[in-house]
């Protein structure tokens, strides 16, 4: 109740001042037809008012802070692959049997349109993801994983979380894959069930991963040039990556 109070106060305070006008002009003028049709007037301006201030006005300030929520955003999911996400994506993509079908499509290169964006994304819908979890040394993705919890969960912390949906899936799948590796003491004695469970696990992240990885580097190409440049040296799906400018 105390949230509504002070706008009902000001409101109140604002009719009476209202009132308290017109009664002074009244009272040095004595024309109450004047007051009337200057009334009428401002009355009837008011729905044009209302319709420049919340549909126009009020639609171009949203936009403008939507963007920014956004920019922020996209400073989240850099530093997110920057610490966790381009590592994570060697490693699984290194582990993929069928990497090959698709490793030539996800060599972006200076030159891609956001047309090519588009038609990769749509291609890699149709790829068999998967990670051979037996070869997956599933003590060091713990270990690796486990050093990053308190970095992941700032992240889910972040406010502008709300404004990209598949960022926050792929942030939930990663921490689910921390939590399950983290609750296991000894991985050398899981039975086969349980490699099938987990590799479930990695394949949800997995492909979530290169899904919001494609969208990152379209972001980057198209307004940080000099990022872009780096994130194409490193890019996890090539094999002749390097981080040196030759």
């Amino acid at each position: 109740m105390k949230r509504f109070r002070w706008p009902i106060i000001l409101g109140l305070s604002l009719i009476v001042l209202s009132i308290v006008l017109y009664l002074t002009h009244y009272a040095i003028f004595r024309d109450i037809h004047h007051i009337f049709i200057y009334m009428l007037g401002d009355i009837a301006f008011l729905p044009i008012e209302v319709l420049l201030v919340v549909l126009i006005v009020h639609r171009l300030l949203s936009e403008r802070e939507k963007r920014a929520r956004l920019e922020k955003m996209s400073m989240v999911i850099g530093a997110f692959f920057t610490e966790v996400g381009t590592r994570l994506l060697t490693y699984f993509s290194d582990l993929d049997p069928k990497l090959d079908k698709i490793r030539k499509e996800l060599i972006v290169t200076n030159n891609w349109s956001d047309q090519e964006f588009l038609s990769v994304s749509k291609r890699l819908k149709n790829h068999d993801y998967g990670v051979e979890i037996q070869k997956v040394n599933l003590e060091d993705l713990c270990r690796f994983l486990t050093g990053k919890r308190n970095f992941l969960l700032r992240l889910l912390e972040n406010p502008n979380l709300l404004e990209h949906e598949t960022f926050t899936d792929l942030l939930q799948a990663v921490c689910h894959l921390t939590q399950e590796l983290s609750y296991r003491k000894d991985f050398s004695q899981l039975p086969d069930t349980d490699y099938e469970h987990l590799a479930g696990d990695i394949k949800r992240v997995y492909i979530l991963l290169v899904n919001e990885w494609l969208g990152y580097m379209k972001y980057l190409k198209k307004n940080y040039p000099y990022l872009f440049s780096l994130a194409m040296r490193i890019n996890p799906f090539d094999q002749k990556a390097s981080p040196i400018v030759k």
